[in-house]
């Protein structure tokens, strides 16, 4: 089967929908699968089998940055890789996000599956408003990675969703190197906004013992202003965007994970890779998080927004006794959401899809070559000029 999955943020940028398109992509791939990941890069192309469609432009979106490709270029080489492609089925991630998977949506060359991962708020959905609703008819499954994420999704575009759920490589999260510490180690990864909560995260570090040291990754637009207001704090790191590689090491390497997010939260994905990663967490008592981290059995979850609160919780597994059952219940929990698993519902949907497919084409008119519309057929020529390669020539040379 030729699937084609497709990611509306760049795959060179943090995200969480990225890595889990990324994520699922590996694993459906080694699953005997032919994935290819069409997406926006900033840079070279994080794996082999992506297909980059362009440099991306910021658009707020939830409280947050969505980096995103709108440009004409980038969807006439969405559609030229379709039409070269020739997938069996196309799954694509925020179908209506602006840029290549709205394009894929209105060019519907053969059947889609879509994952639908924010919640909250949607700017698309306003912005297409019932225009939204009659192109989500051209999804053959929908999904929502959460009932939150259904809720949004639902409410604008209508329809029923069949549950899946953000996944975690958990052989890669668990082995690897380890970051050494220099004393109880927090650690604190995101985009440096408000909704993430890491203002509330540096004024509970006033109420810890001078001995508690932390890592702050990322950067955002609060950096600046909250580096000022702790200048000279020599117990806190501003590491700025690092690679995976160092993530993941410093994940194994922490004594505490700490999530202290706001809102905006559709699943807690960061807290299943610190606990496949073997650390405790101390988090917000969001819906989202508590989902994924049982309170008190997974994760320690405090009042959203209580710095004393989010302290106590902190000083309680860097200085307690909790922390072995932390990580043991979290260690299960984590692999309870493991690619491998989610891969399996996938391919599950996709075959499905395919079938139905298969049906429709045997009992009514013949199908064009890969289930292609005329008019898709028509747009991809037209964006392929005589004699240029293929998107997968371009990545192999």
């Amino acid at each position: 089967m030729r699937v084609g999955m497709v990611c509306p943020y760049s795959l060179t940028l943090p995200g969480g929908v990225q890595e889990q398109a990324l994520g699922l992509s590996r694993s459906l791939r080694s699953k005997g699968l032919f994935v290819r990941l069409l997406a926006p890069c900033d840079g070279a192309p994080p794996d082999v089998d992506v297909t980059p469609l362009g440099n991306s432009v910021p658009l707020a979106a939830n409280g947050s940055v969505a980096p995103v490709a709108p440009d004409v270029a980038a969807q006439l080489r969405t559609m030229r890789a379709l039409w070269d492609e020739q997938f069996d089925v196309v799954h694509l991630h925020e179908p209506f996000a602006p840029g290549v998977t709205l394009t894929t949506v209105l060019l519907k060359h053969g059947p889609l599956v879509g994952t639908f991962h924010a919640a909250g708020t949607s700017a698309p959905y306003r912005w297409l408003g019932s225009i939204a609703r009659r192109l989500a008819d051209r999804l053959e499954i929908r999904c929502a990675v959460s009932p939150d994420a259904e809720a949004l999704a639902a409410a604008a575009i209508g329809g029923t969703y069949e549950p899946v759920f953000n996944g975690v490589d958990v052989a890669r999260l668990s082995t690897g190197p380890v970051s050494g510490t220099q004393g109880p180690t927090i650690f604190f990864i995101g985009r440096h906004e408000p909704r993430k909560g890491l203002e509330v995260l540096i004024e509970a570090m006033g109420a810890l013992p001078p001995e508690v040291r932390l890592w702050v990754g990322g950067d955002g637009p609060q950096t600046a202003e909250l580096r000022d207001r702790v200048a000279g704090d020599a117990r806190i790191s501003w590491l700025g965007r690092i690679s995976d590689a160092e993530k993941l090491a410093r994940l194994r390497g922490a004594d505490v994970f700490c999530a202290p997010s706001l809102r905006g939260e559709s699943f807690g994905v960061v807290l299943l890779e610190a606990m496949a990663a073997g650390t405790p967490i101390v988090a917000s008592d969001l819906v989202a998080y508590s989902r994924v981290a049982r309170a008190g059995r997974d994760a320690v979850l405090v009042p959203s927004g209580d710095a004393s609160a989010l302290a106590a919780g902190l000083r309680d597994v860097l200085f307690g006794t909790r922390a072995p059952s932390l990580i043991a219940s979290g260690t299960a929990r984590a692999a309870e959401y493991s690619l491998d698993r989610l891969a399996d519902l996938y391919i599950e949907k996709y075959e499905r899809v395919v079938r139905h497919g298969q049906l429709e084409a045997g009992g009514g008119a013949a199908a064009a070559p890969g289930g292609a519309r005329p008019a898709a057929r028509t747009l991809s020529m037209l964006a392929r000029r005589p004699g240029d390669p293929s998107p997968r020539e371009v990545v192999e040379t």
